[in-house]
């Protein structure tokens, strides 16, 4: 059923302004442009809180308010309208997104197609405390409050409760946090004080989704860091100055980060799919929502085969940036009568930031190691700051960024 609209226009709308929102707006505009449809025959909008990509795998890193990179001007290269606001309901019935903004107003939005790009949240559970006292590096607005909190520690007098930091979650973004944090420290405290930084995580080993391979890598990292763990135990309590474990040991700190779990954001729930464990839709290989006429959903949204052998899409900026430009072209396709391009994504890698420890470069599902320390650093510096940034806003080259059968895998 396609929106009750007087006009012959054509709709595609994009809920979203991550790494797969940016490049589904792309590879639509791409496609619509190769077909020689105009904006008018058929219109690309995406709807987001700010025109910005905030470039979410750096926010562990110092400085964070400057990991955010422009949008718009990108956007309006490729004749991409922009809609201010946030998603607040969708109606799959009628083909409707109502369109909340930061006045208080509401807009109602039409579609032919539309593309869930709504990413993923950290989970929190109901751990007493964690509202009131954890940190996070999960979005913008988390990572600089820790930014200020951290920088807040030198105004205090020395002690445990100050020159300690507790991360709760051994996965990658604990990680990166974790090894970032003994330089971030000493740049906030001093060179001279001692500092401790103590990953807890309910799995007996750190790591847990990197296999057995590179764990040899990762913990001798941790050693030079002089960052220790707790394994097989989860915080259990937090308050303003300690973090106490299911085991019933008690850590002094008054800086806990919680990285432990992500899940998909709560719109995907309005959307009347099938859902795995993480609240991700269900999607077929052409990135439908299966079960859900006119509804794709992609990057952290989205449960996706990328191969078939059994391996689904993570919830990566890797992943995301690949689904976004299938999702994108094949929407577009739907309506301009095209035929849609099954999503395949066989490459994988995993670059993990270790801090002063270097990092750690890995190809493929069973994660080979191919390049640590000052090596994978190299990797991962240029991932950080050149690779996941958007293209610039030069027509021709912005769309021939997007092609779904080009978009990198690294």
């Amino acid at each position: 059923m396609r929106a009750n609209r007087e006009d012959n226009l054509m709709k595609l709308v994009i809920i979203g302004a991550g790494f797969a929102g940016m490049y589904a707006a792309l590879s639509s505009a791409r496609l619509r442009d190769i077909k020689g449809v105009t904006p008018e025959e058929l219109e690309i909008v995406l709807v987001a809180p700010e025109p910005t990509l905030v470039v979410r795998p750096r926010l562990y890193e110092p400085r964070p308010e400057t990991r955010t990179a422009p949008l718009l001007d990108v956007l309006n290269a490729i004749d991409v309208t922009y809609v201010q606001g946030t998603a607040e309901s969708v109606d799959t019935t009628c083909r409707s997104v109502v369109v909340g903004g930061a006045d208080g107003g509401r807009t109602s939005i039409a579609y032919d197609r539309l593309i869930v790009a709504t990413g993923s949240r950290l989970f929190r559970p109901n751990v007493p405390g964690l509202a009131q006292h954890a940190f996070s590096v999960d979005n913008l607005e988390d990572a600089i409050v820790l930014d200020r909190h951290l920088k807040s520690l030198a105004d205090r007098p020395e002690s445990e409760v100050r020159d300690t930091v507790v991360v709760a979650g051994g996965g990658f973004t604990g990680l990166e946090a974790a090894t970032e944090m003994p330089a971030r420290l000493r740049e906030v405290l001093g060179k001279n004080v001692t500092t401790r930084v103590i990953i807890v995580d309910r799995n007996e080993a750190i790591a847990p989704d990197m296999g057995a391979a590179p764990r040899p890598v990762i913990e001798e990292a941790l050693r030079k860091l002089g960052v220790e763990t707790r394994l097989g135990v989860g915080v259990a309590a937090i308050d303003d100055t300690s973090a106490t474990l299911s085991s019933g040991e008690r850590i002094e700190t008054a800086t806990v980060i919680w990285a432990a779990g992500m899940r998909a954001a709560p719109l995907t729930a309005q959307i009347p799919g099938e859902r795995d464990n993480f609240g991700r839709l269900v999607v077929d290989r052409e990135l439908h929502v299966v079960g859900v006429p006119g509804v794709f959903a992609t990057g952290d949204a989205a449960k996706a085969a990328c191969d078939d052998m059994g391996n689904y899409a993570l919830m990566s900026c890797q992943h995301a940036t690949r689904m976004g430009a299938f999702a994108g072209n094949n929407a577009a396709a739907e309506l301009l009568g095209e035929a849609p391009i099954p999503y395949l994504q066989k490459a994988y890698v995993t670059c993990l930031d270790l801090g002063e420890a270097g990092a750690l470069f890995t190809r493929g599902w069973d994660r080979k190691i191919e390049h640590v320390g000052t090596d994978a650093k190299k990797i991962k510096q240029e991932i950080n700051t050149v690779w996941i940034y958007p293209p610039k806003p030069v027509r021709a080259a912005a769309l021939a960024s997007a092609d779904p059968q080009r978009v990198t895998d690294l």
